[in-house]
């Protein structure tokens, strides 16, 4: 029992005496010592106050030494007369040489270090446990077949409610949903193409008409596009305004009335949308677990993440395998689906057919191994200028862990940044 409460966090103290002492022998070495290291990279509270004092008479242009020191200790409020002089004394003289005040600031920082990742760590195991527990379940561990087969028989009679209907989230591309049976729960989808074919306007599409229909959240990470340009894209293709009139300001009275209507839709759902550029899969993890009735997660895109190591570009193959991994395990510890866009390498425009293939996805084989669907985004028209066809373009569901694989054709509206299924588009103005 006593081992278990003398456990202690990282830290070095003959590190953390050192530095302190090398400032009372020689103040010379303040300077470098405030700019690398802060009080809280101290763990002993003793030395954080002192070090605290002398920053404080650093700020002030006042000399430091160990007189000083100990008067301004007095003056703070943290002087003890039976031992405040003589620790000081006996920092100068556990201290080997001022030469070395920058070696035992790397060793301070190090430990501090340590202890920040012990500190994270926890508090994201906490927070994944106590996610657990409002859900109804456990992290890992063996359960019986009875009790598996029991949530079966649920789902299906969940399934029975829907008459025939699909079993997940509502696209908005009829037959999209059709083939892969709507975007279900703990899958990890990918929509992968070359870069201004539109993805991220199908995203946008699917994002909305899952808030719309089902009132569930959704959750919504770029790292390319502000937040203020992913709603600009929302209110064009709700209110089938021109984009170019929302850039521009030019918009007729219609318009503003177009935009009034689409306002009040989007404001009634539960999108949110946060436009960090660094942020990882751990990050979106965290904040998804805070959200209520989440539904859909959509990220934007793949290439752009960086994973929690911060990897090198000669590792970029490994991250985005561990990103992939990351993704798949967050689909299915929040138990909603999750729709990443990925880019395709240049292998695809070389070839004569330039529809895309699960090998074109960038950098890692990982992506086509974790993901339950794979969607891959093709027009004719944008490698060909001189296509008969303008603005019709491919769904290609090139993976489909739960059954068909196939084309389907939807229409490219650029002036309204959407896309939308052929059906609905013969019917829209």
């Amino acid at each position: 029992m006593d081992e278990l409460f003398s456990r202690q966090m990282p830290h070095s103290l003959e590190a953390e005496q050192a530095v302190l002492g090398s400032i009372l022998i020689d103040s010379r070495c303040t300077a470098q010592v405030i700019a690398a290291l802060r009080p809280e990279d101290f763990y002993t509270e003793l030395n954080r106050g002192i070090y605290e004092v002398i920053a404080s008479m650093f700020n002030f242009a006042k000399p430091i030494d160990a007189v000083t020191v100990l008067d301004e200790m007095k003056l703070q409020g943290i002087y003890n007369p039976q031992s405040s002089q003589s620790y000081l004394v006996e920092l100068m003289n556990v201290t080997p040489t001022a030469a070395n005040v920058m070696r035992y600031v790397e060793i301070i920082r190090d430990k501090a270090l340590l202890r920040n990742i012990a500190t994270v760590a926890s508090d994201i195991t906490a927070e994944r446990r106590i996610y657990a527990l409002r859900q109804g379940k456990t992290l890992g561990g063996l359960e019986p077949i009875s009790t598996i087969l029991g949530q079966v028989y649920q789902n299906l009679a969940e399934l029975s409610k829907t008459k025939g209907g699909i079993p997940g989230l509502p696209t908005g591309l009829g037959e999209l949903d059709e083939t892969i049976m709507g975007l279900k729960n703990s899958d990890f989808i990918i929509l992968a193409s070359r870069p201004g074919m539109g993805k991220t306007s199908l995203a946008l599409n699917m994002a909305l008409n899952v808030g719309k229909k089902t009132g569930k959240a959704v959750a919504i990470f770029s790292l390319e596009m502000s937040k203020e340009q992913l709603a600009q894209r929302l209110l064009s293709s709700e209110a089938y305004v021109d984009s170019k009139k929302l850039q521009t300001g030019m918009l007729s009275k219609e318009d503003w009335q177009k935009l009034s209507g689409a306002t009040a839709t989007i404001s009634r759902t539960k999108i949110y949308i946060d436009d960090n550029s660094i942020i990882t899969v751990s990050d979106m993890n965290a904040q998804c677990r805070r959200i209520q009735d989440l539904g859909l997660v959509v990220i934007d895109y793949l290439q752009l993440m960086t994973s929690a190591s911060g990897e090198s570009s000669e590792n970029r193959i490994q991250a985005v395998a561990e990103i992939s991994r990351m993704l798949k395990i967050m689909a299915k510890e929040l138990n909603v689906p999750v729709l990443c866009l990925s880019q395709l390498s240049r292998a695809s425009t070389q070839r004569q057919d330039k529809r895309p293939m699960l090998s074109d996805l960038r950098e890692s084989g990982s992506l086509e191994q974790d993901a339950d669907i794979v969607l891959g985004l093709y027009r004719e028209d944008y490698f060909n200028k001189e296509a008969e066809e303008h603005n019709k373009a491919e769904l290609i569901v090139m993976k489909n862990r739960h059954g068909n694989t196939g084309t389907i054709p939807v229409q490219w509206m650029p002036e309204y940044t959407t896309y939308a299924s052929l059906e609905r588009y013969r019917e829209e103005p």
